[in-house]
């Protein structure tokens, strides 16, 4: 499939004025294909050619103002348009598209429950082509009326408001100008919840076997989305722009949501069919504050080219954590955000493939999509956190409804949105953009603490790389009175970075922070005493948030090879059963099992790794006995679990259906318990097929075919290898799925045939199925645990001389590049 460059974007932008599609879509012609009719109008400013985008299972025809086109003219994703005269035209294309199992176009999904099918749209980034003919680019914005015939008894969502004429056929209201990446619909014999709320209304979706599971969270849901709602009426002067809100949970979805006006889509994990931490619904609230606030950044005024991502997801990102603290319970989103988003970012900005947050140039839409990443997100969103900490929310919200005005339903780039924000300052917004999104790297942060006379101490930062930071700093004093087991706040001074003179601290604190509330993103480091502080009173901390910029630190350490892992295994032994916060005990015990104890600790260190981990879940769960804190208790079950050395006690568990004193194993624990069962070789095909005959659903099958790929046996490999890399029949879930259970560190002999393997296959297999496979492939059929020289010289030649597509060859340099550090940390 040809990529849109920027030049030809731009060239085409020039050009063309589009006004309006108008597309029927029928989804009554069979499994694999649905009909897709399109007229386009559109006004050519002056005479030339140009193309339309459209990837057909068979182009019936199509007809420029009449006149019959030659479908063999069709290359690729390009039908020629050639000879257009300046002014109106209409462009008509009658095609049959082809449905997707790899959740990018028109996704179609039959539920294993019940046989119930369904379909939804997935056109980010440029896969509106998939679905109807288009010119492909968002600047060229217009507007869609949408027709839908569909089977009986099933339902469509789209944008706006649809209406049931009958007999299967569906009108949607037609939508105001929108880019073409954010047409949606979504039709199946939905379950639906609605309600009103201002005067719009308001639904939520889910397949009809997830129905048991949504309604007892319907009103928690509402709550959310009507909380969010309010408060951005209140942030933003622009009221909401579309005519409905619908959430809609699909299956088999590719990222977290999508951000589709009127109707987002969500992956339908969101409709949780077993037990959940208050975090894992705290995430859900994220994600949902996160898609709104795209309705007015992204969706109202909408970027120009790709090079702009982060105005839509850093923006949505920083307003979906800030709105959620504002306007409903749960307050303490941003330490989520510390221990389990930002590392997301700090990690991304330090390999080889990193960018600036807003990139000079990105050259085409295939570049583009490898840009959705965590420096987008997570260090875009930490930069306008350092920017409002810097300019004053009042100037920031100035700003934003000035850009909200300016160019509501049209489009922008970066230098307006800093224009916008210019105009509500005197603070130099332009030089501020130049130093924070047009740059790569984390800087770091280092005190030294100098003595002075009489005894007062001064504090000078020595600051690693090029921007202005305004921080925190945190003095923390013991608390004697509680026999110095924790620490109380004596002061927290505003500092601006680089510093002009030395700053007076008084006198010397137990504890000196650098970026406490973690307002600025950097990598920061203790002087001596205060990391001494740390390792005895890090769980004594008053605050969450400070204690979630502690054990970034201490992570960032362990990966820049300053921290020896066990030193970070220690801290977790120690503090962990201490802590309150769900959230940075989830993040904490995630690092040290998939990272410390998966990838940093050697072949021989790995037993007492596990051995650590063990003991701290076991005091996790003694500590939760008396049932006050389940989130807590299921935290520690899964990753006792997870860190199994010995298959007894979890295999008694899964037998007796319960842990002793609970939880009671629910679907997914049952799963999980099988699964680390298949990695020990302590359970076999006869159970997982047991299993899946107790639980037939879409997760069900994801569980059996992870659990097939983990059982150590050649054979179980073999087929698990041949259905990922050879058949092209699993859906984008069952691939991930097998591929996280093939690869297993107790396994490391048994599957060492397939290291080399890997690079060869998987770049076939990308060229064939295409991006969404080959992001997969890349994230989760990578070898992680064979860290050693040769998979990483197999890896380089495979970038040097076999040319895997965009996506995977991402996906490869990063892996590599997580290697390479992996390598580092384990040396003496």
């Amino acid at each position: 499939m040809s990529v849109l460059t920027r030049d030809e974007a731009q060239t085409r932008a020039k050009l063309l004025d589009v006004h309006r599609y108008t597309i029927a879509l029928d989804l009554t012609t069979g499994d694999e294909t649905f009909a897709s009719q399109t007229v386009i109008r559109f006004t050519a400013r002056t005479e030339a050619d140009t193309f339309v985008e459209l990837k057909p299972a068979e182009l019936r025809e199509a007809t420029l103002d009449g006149r019959p086109l030659d479908p063999g003219t069709l290359e690729e994703n390009r039908l020629p348009l050639t000879g257009l005269t300046a002014g109106e035209h209409e462009l008509r294309i009658d095609a049959d598209m082809r449905y997707s199992r790899t959740g990018e176009g028109m996704h179609r999904f039959t539920d294993p429950t019940d046989g119930e099918t369904y379909v939804y749209t997935q056109l980010f980034l440029d896969d509106v082509q998939r679905v109807f003919a288009a010119f492909d680019q968002p600047d060229l914005k217009a507007v869609f009326d949408l027709s839908v015939k569909a089977p009986e008894g099933w339902s469509v969502l789209a944008n706006g408001i649809t209406t049931d004429l009958g007999d299967g056929h569906w009108q949607a209201t037609p939508t105001p100008m929108i880019s073409t990446y954010l047409v949606a619909v979504a039709a199946g014999p939905w379950h639906s919840v609605r309600t009103e709320h201002r005067g719009l209304p308001f639904g939520i979706h889910c397949r009809r076997s997830l129905a048991p599971y949504l309604d007892p969270d319907a009103d928690e849901i509402f709550e959310i989305t009507k909380q969010c709602y309010d408060r951005y009426h209140e942030k933003f002067e622009e009221p909401y722009p579309f005519d409905s809100y619908d959430q809609a949970f699909v299956p088999e979805f590719n990222a977290g949501a999508m951000e589709n006006p009127g109707l987002v889509t969500f992956r339908d994990e969101f409709v949780y069919r077993s037990a959940v931490t208050d975090t894992e619904r705290q995430t859900r609230a994220m994600v949902i504050a996160h898609e709104m606030a795209h309705m007015w950044f992204g969706d109202l005024v909408t970027l120009r080219w790709w090079d702009d991502i982060w105005l839509n997801e850093s923006f949505a990102e920083y307003m979906g954590y800030q709105t959620l603290t504002e306007a409903t319970r749960f307050t303490d989103t941003w330490v989520d955000f510390g221990v389990m988003r930002k590392g997301w970012g700090y990690d991304a900005d330090q390999r080889p493939s990193t960018h600036p947050v807003a990139p000079d140039a990105v050259d085409d839409t295939a570049s583009a999509l490898l840009n959705f990443d965590g420096i987008s997100y997570a260090k875009g969103a930490s930069a306008l956190r350092q920017l409002v900490h810097w300019l004053g929310e009042k100037d920031f919200l100035a700003g934003i409804n000035t850009h909200f005005a300016r160019h509501k339903f049209a489009n922008a780039a970066l230098a307006d949105f800093i224009d916008s924000l210019a105009s509500a300052t005197e603070r130099d917004v332009h030089a501020w953009a130049d130093s924070w999104l047009r740059t790569t790297g984390v800087d770091t942060l280092r005190p030294v603490v100098t003595r002075g006379e009489e005894g007062t101490y001064t504090l000078q930062v020595e600051h690693k790389g090029s921007r202005p930071h305004r921080v925190n700093v945190g003095l923390y004093d013991l608390d004697v009175a509680d026999e110095g087991r924790h620490l109380v706040l004596r002061d927290r001074l505003d500092l601006d970075v680089p510093q002009s003179t030395p700053q007076p601290i008084g006198k010397r604190p137990t504890l000196l922070l650098l970026n406490d509330s973690d307002l600025t993103y950097a990598k920061v480091r203790f002087d001596p005493e205060s990391f001494k502080a740390v390792t005895e009173c890090l769980s004594g901390l008053p605050s969450p948030l400070t204690r979630a910029v502690v054990w970034n630190a201490l992570r960032d350490a362990v990966r820049d090879g300053e921290l020896p892992p066990t030193a970070y295994l220690d801290a977790a032994r120690a503090h962990l059963p201490h802590e309150t916060d769900l959230a940075l005990v989830q993040g904490v015990l995630a690092f040290a099992s998939t990272y410390v104890a998966d990838r940093y600790a050697t072949p021989e260190e790995r037993p007492a790794a596990l051995t650590t981990l063990s003991s701290l879940c076991r005091d996790l769960i003694r500590r939760t006995e008396d049932g006050d804190n389940p989130g807590l208790r299921l935290i520690a079950v899964r990753h006792c679990i997870d860190v199994a050395a010995h298959p007894d006690t979890i295999a008694a568990w899964l037998a007796d259906g319960t842990v002793p004193g609970g939880p009671e194993l629910d679907p997914e624990l049952r799963w999980r318990v099988l699964a680390r069962l298949a990695v020990l070789g302590a359970t076999d095909e006869a159970a997982i097929a047991a299993e899946l005959a107790r639980d037939p659903s879409a997760a069900g099958q994801e569980g059996a075919a992870r659990c097939r790929a983990a059982l150590p046996t050649e054979e179980a490999k073999a087929q698990a290898w041949e259905a990922m890399f050879t058949r092209d029949d699993l859906s984008n879930y069952l691939f991930t799925a097998t591929a996280q259970g093939f690869w297993q560190p107790e396994q490391t002999e048994l599957v060492r045939q397939y290291v080399p393997r890997y690079y060869e296959d998987a770049v076939a297999l990308a060229a064939r199925r295409g991006p969404a496979i080959a992001d997969a492939a890349g994230r989760w059929a990578f070898p992680h645990h064979a860290i050693d020289e040769d998979n990483q010289r197999l890896g380089q030649t495979c970038l040097r001389d076999a040319d895997p597509i965009p996506a995977l060859r991402r996906k490869l340099v990063d892996q590599l590049d997580d290697l390479g550090r992996a390598l580092r940390v384990r040396q003496p």
